[in-house]
Order: C-alpha cells, then structure tokens, then sequence
C-alpha cells in the first residue's frame, strides 16, 4: 500500500471514531441533548425570521463553538473522574475550568444571537 493510500484510509477511519464520537455524545450526555435541541429551534428561528448569510454563519459557528466545547469538557471531566475517582481539589479545579469554558463559550453564542434576532423583533 503506497503512503497516499495510508493516509487516505487512516483519514476515513479517523473520521469514523469522530462520527462515533459525535453520536456517543448526542445519545449519551444530557448537556450536549440540550445544546442540539437549542440548536434545532435556532435554525427553526433563522428559517422564520430569514436571516442573512451572514447571520447564519455567525450562528452555526456559535453552536458548533458551544457543542464543540461541551465535548471536550465531557472528555475532561471522564478523563478525571478515571485517573481520580474521589474527590480532589485539583480535580475540581480542572473540572470547573473547563466547565467555564463552555460558559464563555454559550454566553457568547446567546450574545451572537440577540444581536441577530433583536433587529428582527423590533
């Protein structure tokens, strides 16, 4: 097999366990559940209210930060739990930071969306 043929494969099966990935989170965590959910009324809105290119670019790249984001803090927080099942502080700290994260992350998505959707409402 040539090295263009083994990156091509290793390509596709790393875009495989990415799309299983995606699919454990949406069965398997609430917070992600909720953020798609989210997601599902916000394309409905940008439908409705016609928004612009623009606009739903802004938008989708808010929702992909914030579930992006929501993925990651749910690996962390199982990669803690696994290596420090008990309480630690240090734990906590880690868990908390990247739980902040995703808050900046969502505040920053509602701001992307009021200034969309606000112009529309008045």
């Amino acid at each position: 097999m040539s090295n263009l043929s083994k990156f091509i494969v290793g390509r596709l099966r790393g875009c495989g366990y990415a799309t299983k990935g995606a699919i454990l989170l949406l069965r398997t965590e609430p917070s992600i559940q909720v953020q798609a959910i989210i997601g599902i009324i916000m394309i409905i809105l940008g439908f409705c209210f016609e928004i612009t290119n623009t606009e739903w670019m802004l938008q989708i790249f808010a929702m992909g930060l914030v579930m992006s984001l929501e993925g990651l803090n749910t690996g962390i927080e199982a990669i803690a739990d696994f290596v420090h099942p008990d309480f630690h502080h240090k734990i906590g700290f880690i868990k908390d930071v990247a739980a902040g994260a995703v808050f900046i992350a969502a505040i920053t998505a509602v701001i992307i969306g009021c200034f969309i959707y606000i112009p529309y409402l008045i």
